[in-house]
């Protein structure tokens, strides 16, 4: 476990720095600073449509009487998107508009959950007739 937290706090950052020194390099400074704070804008656009689509979605489904827990689970990924957006750097943000695609998130969720591709509650319909018989039997 130590060794994922050295990961995220050292050699995420460590890596962010590298690619905006490269991309400095390439465009100049201010570009890469205007890039970035157009990247956490354009982020925190999109941060807001999904959310407001997957909270909408989750609504509708309460409406019909479903569980609406792939939807929790698309809003704690669009968190995460969040997250990463506004975090400076170009790998997370990379990583952040990815988790703003629908597809993505739905094959993350599957992932986490070990679900069979096309498999879901929402997609079984069972049909079913219930008989009573009011009547005591002797």
């Amino acid at each position: 476990m130590f060794k994922y937290f050295l990961a995220l706090f050292v050699l995420v950052p460590l890596a962010e720095l590298y690619v905006l020194i490269e991309v400095g390099k390439g465009i100049g400074g201010l570009s890469t600073i205007a890039l970035c704070l157009f990247t956490a804008v354009l982020g925190g656009i999109l941060i807001r449509w999904q959310g407001l689509k997957t909270l909408f979605d989750a609504q509708r489904s309460l409406s019909r009487g479903e569980f609406p827990a792939e939807h929790g689970l698309h809003g704690l990924l669009i968190g995460l998107s969040g997250l990463l957006l506004f975090t400076p750097g170009f790998i997370t943000d990379t990583i952040g508009f990815l988790l703003l695609v629908p597809l993505v998130r739905k094959l993350i969720i599957r992932y986490l959950l070990k679900l069979p591709p096309g498999s879901g509650p929402s997609e079984v319909i069972i049909d079913a007739e219930i008989i009573r018989h009011d009547r005591h039997i002797p």
